[in-house]
């Protein structure tokens, strides 16, 4: 069997993904990747070097808090928790991607005359 191409990741929506996976509770790194993995049916996969970058800059915004925790496995890790700034800030960008999504349909939808 073929593996399925990888899909490339718009500008912005990376930060939109890890919001939406923080949404339902705090996790570690790796616990975002494996959930957007997961939620897209192994579509989108996050590599560490650019969620590492983006949790970053969700920290600097204030739309995320971290904490060290002991995982399940008795490791170590830190879990990034969505602030309610966050919250809004997610909910913004739902509403910006249902949009711009809406619009590339609109374009792809059109046919020869």
């Amino acid at each position: 069997m073929k593996a399925a191409p990888r899909a490339d990741l718009l500008q912005g929506t990376l930060d939109m993904l890890v919001l939406k996976a923080l949404q339902l509770a705090p996790m570690h790194g790796w616990g975002i990747t494996e959930r957007v993995r997961q939620w897209s049916e192994e579509v989108l996969q996050i590599n560490q070097g650019s969620l590492y970058p983006a949790l970053y800059r969700l920290l600097r915004r204030r739309w995320i808090t971290s904490e060290w925790r002991i995982t399940e496995n008795n490791r170590r890790a830190r879990y990034y928790t969505l602030t309610p700034a966050g919250h809004e800030q997610l909910t913004v960008e739902e509403r910006n991607w249902t949009r711009l999504s809406r619009g590339i349909a609109l374009v792809l939808q059109m046919t020869r005359s």
